[in-house]
C-alpha cells in the first residue's frame, strides 16, 4: 500500500477507535492527530476537512449494513423484507450507537452538505417501500410511508441507547414495527385489493418505476394529472 494510503488507513482506524469510545465529541483534530501519529494537516489533505473524516468513517462502518439490506430488494415477500430491514437498521444503531447518532441525528459541522450515509440508507428504505406498494400492500403514499417507518425506527434505536442496558430487555422494538406497519401495511394482498387508497399507492408507485410504459401514451401533462389525482386518493 502506498504511504499516502497508509497515511490514511491510519488516519481512519484513529478516527473510528475515537468514535466508538467517547462519541462525536472525542473526535478532534488534536485527537486524531496524536491517535494516528501525524500531523493535523495530514488529515485535511487527505480528507479535506473534519466533516469528511467521518463521514467515510461512517460510510465504512455502514457499508456491510447496507450491502446486507439492498439484498432484500430480491425478497419474494416484499412486507417481509421491510420487517427484516427494519431489524437490520435498529441492530447497526444498538451496535455501533457513536456511528448512528453522526449518520442519523449530528448536524453541527454538516452545514447544507448532503449527508451520504443516511441518503444511501433511505434510498433502500424507499426501494423496500416501493416493492410493498407494487404489491398492493401499501395504504398510504410512498414518501409519507418512508418517512414514518424511519422515523420509527430512528425512535426505536435513539429510546433503546437512552436507557441503560439491564433496562433494555423491557422494550421490545419489533411491537413498534408491528404497530406502525400495522398502519400503513395490508395484512393480506386480499384485504388491500379493494381498498382504493392501496390501489392508488400502487398505479403511483408503478409510474414512478424508471422502466415503466405508461399505457395509452399519455401525454407528460395527462400523466402530471393522473399522478396528482392518485395521490390525493392515496391520501384521503
Amino acid at each position: 500500500m502506498p504511504p499516502r494510503d497508509l497515511t490514511r488507513e491510519r488516519i481512519r482506524r484513529a478516527a473510528v477507535e475515537l468514535l466508538t469510545a467517547g462519541g462525536r465529541d472525542a473526535v478532534s483534530t488534536r485527537a486524531v492527530s496524536a491517535a494516528a501519529g501525524v500531523q493535523p494537516a495530514a488529515i485535511y489533505r487527505a480528507f479535506g476537512d473534519m466533516q469528511g473524516l467521518l463521514d467515510v468513517v461512517a460510510e465504512q462502518t455502514l457499508a456491510e449494513y447496507l450491502e446486507r439490506k439492498r439484498s432484500l430488494g430480491d425478497d419474494d415477500d416484499p412486507v417481509g423484507a421491510l420487517r427484516t430491514g427494519w431489524e437490520l437498521h435498529v441492530g447497526f444503531g444498538i451496535e455501533n450507537p457513536a456511528v448512528y447518532v453522526h449518520i442519523f441525528g449530528y448536524r453541527g459541522e454538516r452545514d447544507d452538505r448532503e449527508n451520504s450515509p443516511a441518503a444511501a440508507a433511505l434510498s433502500i428504505l424507499r426501494g423496500l417501500v416501493v416493492k410493498v406498494a407494487q404489491a398492493g400492500l401499501l395504504l398510504v403514499p410512498v414518501e409519507q410511508a418512508v418517512s414514518t417507518i424511519h422515523a420509527a425506527g430512528m425512535g426505536a434505536v435513539l429510546h433503546t441507547l437512552s436507557l441503560p442496558p439491564a433496562a433494555r430487555a423491557a422494550f421490545d422494538p419489533t411491537v413498534l414495527r408491528d404497530a406502525v406497519l400495522g398502519r400503513i401495511v395490508g395484512t393480506e394482498p386480499s384485504a388491500a385489493a379493494g381498498d382504493l387508497r392501496a390501489g392508488a399507492v400502487a398505479l403511483t408507485a408503478a409510474l414512478g418505476a424508471p422502466d415503466h410504459d405508461v399505457p395509452g401514451n399519455l401525454t407528460p401533462g395527462e400523466r402530471l394529472l393522473l399522478e396528482e389525482l392518485l395521490v390525493r386518493i392515496a391520501s384521503s
